[in-house]
Formats: C-alpha cells, sequence, structure tokens
C-alpha cells in the first residue's frame, strides 16, 4: 500500500507541475497553434477575431469540417483586436480582422513570436448605414454622416435632414455606434469622420449584428454595420459621395467595382508563413469554393468565381501572401486604445475589435 501511494503521489505532482497537460487531454485532438498531440489524428484550428466576420467564419468552419472531418475549426469573435491580441500571445492559429494591423501590433507580435504577421485579404465589406425600416430617407451623404456622428457637428434631428420620420416621435436622431475598441468604430471614423472624434452620447453596442438588432427596433435611431446583417425590419440607405449626388446602394456589386464610398477589406491575419493544416485551410478558403461562401454570406469575394482557371489562383496567392511591414501598418488611434493602460512585455492587449 505505501509503495501504491508513493506512485500516485508522483503522478499527481507530475501533473500539477505539467498543469494538467496530457492528463487531462481530450483524445484524438490535435492543436495547429500548439503541436500537441492527444493521441489521435484530429487537428484543431483556432480562429478568433472580428465580429464583422464570425458568422463568414463559422460558415468557412462548418462547411470545411465537413469536407476534411480529422479537422476541427473553432471560431469565437471578440472583435478585431481580441483576434490579434490571441495571435501575437500565441493562442490562436488565425486572427480574423476588419481593420490592417497596426504597427505597435505588428512590433509586439515580432517581440512574442519572433513572427512576422502575414495578412490575407480574404473578401470585402460595404459598410452599411441602417434605419428603421419605416424611415423615409432615400440617400444620405458622407458629409451628412459626419456632422450626425461627428465632434461638433450639428444635425441632431431628422427634420435638419429634410426628412419628416413620423415614428419618431421626438425628432431626433438617435445615434447608434459601436463601442471605441471596434474594427468597424476605427474604419468608420477613418472614412467617414476623416479621423476626427465621434460626438459624445451615442449609444454604443458591443457587436454587428447588437447595431442592426437595436435599429430595427428604434424608428429614430441610425447605425452602421457589415451589409451581411441587414435583416427585412430595417432599411440600408444608399450614401452619396457629396450632398446632392446620386446615392449608392450597398450591394455586392457596387462594393466590389468601388462605387460603393465606404467598403473595406477583410483581413486573415497568420503569425509567419502559414504551414501544414493552417495553409490547407487558407488555401481552401481563398479558392473557388471559399469565395462562393463568401457571396452566400452577403459579403463580395476577392475574384469572380465559377471558371477552372480561378479556382487554383487563390490558392497560391494564399501560399505566397506577404508578411506585414512594420512601417506600412498604420498608426494606434488613440481613441480605438487606451495608451494608459499598463501592458506586460509578454501579453499584447486587445487594440481594437470589430
Amino acid at each position: 500500500m505505501i509503495a501504491v501511494d508513493k506512485r500516485w503521489s508522483v503522478l499527481l505532482v507530475s501533473c500539477l507541475a505539467l498543469g494538467l497537460t496530457g492528463c487531462g487531454s481530450k483524445s484524438g485532438e490535435k492543436s495547429a497553434s500548439t503541436g500537441k498531440d492527444g493521441g489521435g489524428k484530429k487537428v484543431v484550428l483556432q480562429v478568433e477575431g472580428s465580429d464583422t466576420m464570425v458568422n463568414l467564419a463559422q460558415a468557412w468552419a462548418e462547411r470545411y469540417s465537413e469536407k476534411h472531418p480529422d479537422v476541427q475549426v473553432q471560431v469565437s469573435g471578440g472583435g478585431s483586436g481580441v483576434g490579434i491580441a490571441s495571435l501575437i500571445n500565441g493562442v490562436v492559429d488565425i486572427a480574423n480582422a476588419s481593420r490592417k494591423m497596426k504597427a505597435r501590433e505588428v512590433s509586439l507580435m515580432k517581440e512574442n513570436t519572433g513572427k512576422e504577421p502575414v495578412e490575407f485579404i480574404v473578401g470585402r465589406d460595404a459598410l452599411a448605414i441602417y434605419v428603421h425600416k419605416d424611415n423615409p430617407i432615400e440617400t444620405i451623404s458622407i458629409g451628412e454622416l459626419a456632422d450626425i456622428y461627428g465632434d461638433g457637428g450639428q444635425t441632431t434631428t431628422w427634420g435638419q435632414l429634410g426628412i419628416e420620420n413620423s415614428g419618431c416621435d421626438s425628432g431626433e436622431i438617435t445615434r447608434v455606434s459601436r463601442q471605441n475598441n471596434s474594427g468597424t468604430y476605427v474604419y468608420f471614423r477613418e472614412a467617414v469622420l476623416d479621423k476626427n472624434d465621434f460626438k459624445l452620447g451615442s449609444i454604443d453596442q458591443s457587436g454587428s449584428k447588437d447595431v442592426v438588432s437595436l435599429v430595427s427596433t428604434t424608428p429614430c435611431a441610425i447605425g452602421y454595420s457589415g451589409m451581411g446583417y441587414a435583416t427585412d425590419d430595417v432599411k440600408m440607405v444608399p450614401v452619396a459621395t457629396a450632398k446632392g449626388e446620386a446615392g449608392i446602394a450597398p450591394t455586392v456589386e457596387n462594393a466590389a467595382s468601388g462605387a460603393y464610398p465606404i467598403a473595406r477589406p477583410l483581413h486573415i491575419y497568420t503569425a509567419g508563413q502559414p504551414t501544414g493544416a493552417v495553409k490547407d485551410y487558407l488555401d481552401w478558403i481563398m479558392s473557388a469554393e471559399g469565395q462562393q461562401i463568401v457571396l452566400e454570406m452577403g459579403y463580395v469575394p476577392i475574384s469572380e468565381i465559377g471558371s477552372a482557371e480561378q479556382t487554383e489562383e487563390p490558392a497560391e496567392s494564399a501560399a505566397s501572401a506577404e508578411a506585414v511591414p512594420e512601417e506600412a501598418a498604420p498608426a494606434a488611434e488613440s481613441a480605438a486604445v487606451n495608451e494608459s493602460s499598463a501592458e506586460s512585455e509578454t501579453s499584447a492587449p486587445a487594440e481594437s475589435s470589430n
């Protein structure tokens, strides 16, 4: 009995010293990030990041796992900055982002992992302007949006836009926005507000779906979110580059042609050039089949879909994607990150979600 107790004691101490690694791992799972094998053949890819892209990422994951049952793709949102921070800290294989990595994030990745981030453009998204379905507004300009949302802007009522919004008893515009750690917030600030600050007093939502949901139940509201989140309970307002010009609807065709004025690329980042299961998955995303899902989910594919020649080209571009040069990444915006917060040398903060 004494010998048995000693053996169990040694095993228990060993497990504790190893943080239970190997003592309680799931059989049949292997992480592409860590390379740890639980004794089976299943590979688990960890994907995290942009809320704008989370539905698209989940659709990719489900379709890919159907075709490759030995690979499990686990997807979570949280925002672009959350995914990028997790990639910097080495806990995910892929970060989804609706914005480019910042110079500070590129530096942190090189410090923490010794690797350059590699960027893949996997689609495009039109940032739609949403109002309640009964709002009679027909078009809105970039300047009018800036005057509604921007610090110092004077537009506070629908009447100032010439709109008789009978469903809005107060007549005042309810501004629905994203939290300032959102990649969508950062993009709107750059593209619409010309990097000026937001006006105080908006209702800030944590996710893309939340913005559309609130607008759908608020006749006085206006909000911005990806066009892939449209429902029958809201209206997407055509956007004009300047007041008096024709508004352009947020459609796949208009985003692809560049006619829609507030469209953006959708990014995937990896730590260094992807290999193995991660590379295979990204090659598939860039293929005609993966890009068809982009279209099905209401986003814009990076290329036309349908020809045999086009099926192979995206895979080649995925394999040869360029590392993100530090000097090319945009500088961190003070509105998107609290610079006064303490940071450790080995842990990356989440800068901008999406």
